[in-house]
């Protein structure tokens, strides 16, 4: 099977040349506007693969929680991770709603691990195409051997960080909504640790007031073995995005973390109950696109 490099060349090669991004992430730099040019090329990459199906289930939710931003409030957005093109697929299907999809897209700023600017210039310049916040994860930390480079990364993650937090702070009381994947990495079949949301998900939920969680069926581009994100594979299917109802962050965590058995961290229970959230969601978001896979072609 073709790589996405492999089977859109030409495109990678027009992608890179208009990349404005730095690969190295500085604190001045933490906050990303999306590179247009870069969508537009994307986009064109969805329109070959995508079934014309695809569709967001309840999008009617998700301008409800634009509409929730635009009164001040901080909103958050928790979507399911399978692969590189789930945020283009979102921004995609918004679009294709027409006038108040597209304000709903244009809300949207994701938070994005650093990896995606030190991978290579052809990752750098596919993930500009949207607008987001770099972070540096804890987990790239803690897979650092090395006790010195550990030490060091360690600081550069702090500063990183804190200037990442205060983007999201002026941002989200601002009329953005702030995308974040719970899990923190794309989920790969038969590892189930990679679909677990991270601890670090009970932060988010008590920072924000209003969130909406996405569950996603289909997926137009599989994670590579090779774990080479330039060796994704493209893949041709119906992508269904099945949104939740407008929820209230506080309510869910205090709900979430007063579940917890005696001895478990709070914070990893209210994390996983993100995650069983998001299983629902799935599951739905299966159902839905079964129903549309037995539908005849637009």
């Amino acid at each position: 099977m073709s790589s996405i490099r492999e089977m859109y060349t030409d495109i990678a090669r027009e992608m890179v040349a208009n990349s404005q991004q730095p690969e190295h992430v500085t604190e001045e730099h933490v906050f990303q506007e999306g590179n247009r040019k870069n969508r537009e090329l994307v986009n064109r990459i969805i329109d070959d693969l995508i079934d014309p199906r695809s569709r967001i289930e309840n999008f009617e939710n998700l301008d409800k929680l634009r509409q929730v931003s635009d009164e001040g409030k901080a909103c958050l957005l928790l979507m399911e991770h399978y692969s590189n093109f789930d945020i283009p697929g979102l921004y995609y299907l918004l679009q294709k709603e027409g006038g108040l999809g597209s304000e709903v897209a244009e809300r949207i700023i994701a938070i994005a691990g650093l990896k995606l600017n030190i991978s290579n210039r052809f990752v750098l310049a596919f993930a500009e195409s949207y607008p987001r916040i770099v972070i540096y994860p804890s987990r790239a930390i803690e897979s650092i051997a090395d006790p010195a480079e550990q030490q060091k990364e360690t600081k550069r993650a702090r500063e990183l960080n804190r200037a990442a937090l205060r983007e999201m702070i002026r941002h989200k009381y601002n009329g953005r909504i702030v995308l974040v994947f719970p899990a923190g990495t794309r989920y790969r079949p038969g590892k189930p640790e990679t679909k677990r949301p991270v601890k670090e998900i009970d932060s988010y939920l008590k920072s924000f007031d209003h969130m909406v969680m996405i569950g996603i069926a289909g997926n137009l581009l599989h994670v590579s073995p090779e774990e080479d994100m330039t060796a994704d594979m493209p893949n041709r299917d119906l992508l269904l995005y099945y949104a939740s109802e407008v929820m209230d962050c506080k309510s869910f965590r205090d709900g979430a973390r007063g579940a917890a058995p005696e001895g478990v961290d709070p914070k990893q229970f209210a994390a996983d109950a993100v995650g069983g959230k998001l299983d629902e969601l799935h599951a739905r978001a299966e159902e839905a696109r079964e129903r549309l896979l037995d539908s005849p072609p637009q």
